[in-house]
């Protein structure tokens, strides 16, 4: 089986590098992609790769981190679209063959602290 670090750190440079073949063969004929806080579900390759491809706005995004065991991995990137910029964590599984499987994306909405806090962190 392949490495699915390797083909997840592939998934993220190419959606980058706006290389959709290449972001398309990452995934498995079959993939399923999900988006539990919008309750979105794309299923497919084509349809993964248009769902991404059309993202609307001038964005980018770095990859934090991947952590991998098994078959699954999960990554931590940092999004920028039109100046904004957000955190989001993504869980991956291979299929036998080492593509992508399935994709669950959580995009956190920033907020502020509650004020009773302050006490107990540092900002950054």
């Amino acid at each position: 089986m392949a490495d699915i670090g390797a083909t997840v750190e592939t998934y993220w440079a190419t959606a980058q590098a706006r290389d959709w073949r290449a972001f398309g063969a990452t995934l498995a004929d079959d993939v399923r992609y999900e988006l539990p806080q919008t309750r979105e579900r794309v299923l497919g390759r084509d349809g993964v790769v248009r769902f991404n491809a059309e993202h609307v706005g001038e964005w980018s995004l770095e990859v934090e981190r991947v952590i991998t065991d098994g078959d699954q991995a999960v990554s931590w990137v940092s999004f920028s679209v039109d100046e904004e910029e957000t955190q989001a964590i993504s869980f991956f599984t291979a299929s036998a063959d080492g593509r992508i499987q399935t994709i669950t994306d959580f995009w956190p909405a920033s907020y502020e602290p509650p004020p009773e806090r302050e006490h107990l962190v540092e900002r950054f």
